[in-house]
């Protein structure tokens, strides 16, 4: 029988596999080369200011597998925080064995049992059908919104 996920909050000794997959996720899902420093910086600042957010790392027999971070959107429409997922990514080597259903039930139950937090939402890529039927297998529901952004830097 294999062990189950252990999901754990990321702590600072996590930075430099968390670089690596957040440079190998934008790479895999939108083409896009990042900066390493920039996103360990990035990383570096979350993990030092938690109003920011939260990564949690899911790990099977002390062996890393996957992680998401989880950003906050307050909603005046619900008086609560909207809880994001976001940089989500599983090794290869781990996906199609729930590593990331237990990364999701993990932070669904902390939002359900957290009072003023409305529902957890993400984006996906258009064209990245496969997540798109893992979140959906998991109760998630296109809400419906496109996503536009002007970059300032």
């Amino acid at each position: 029988m294999t062990p189950a996920w252990r999901i754990r909050p990321a702590g600072v000794a996590d930075v430099p596999r968390l670089r690596d997959w957040a440079v190998a996720m934008a790479r895999e899902t939108e083409s896009k080369a990042l900066d390493p420093a920039t996103v360990e910086a990035g990383i570096r600042a979350v993990l030092g200011e938690p109003r920011r957010g939260a990564y949690f790392v899911a790990e099977r027999e002390g062996v890393p597998g996957g992680t998401l971070m989880l950003t906050y959107e307050w909603s005046d429409w619900r008086n609560g925080d909207w809880w994001w997922i976001q940089s989500v990514y599983v090794d290869p080597a781990c996906r199609r064995q729930g590593c990331y259903a237990a990364l999701y039930r993990h932070v669904y139950e902390a939002a359900k049992a957290t009072p003023g937090v409305c529902g957890l939402r993400l984006y996906v890529e258009h064209h990245n059908a496969a997540a798109q039927r893992t979140y959906e297998s998991l109760g998630m529901a296109d809400a419906g919104y496109r996503m536009y952004e002007a970059p300032t830097r």
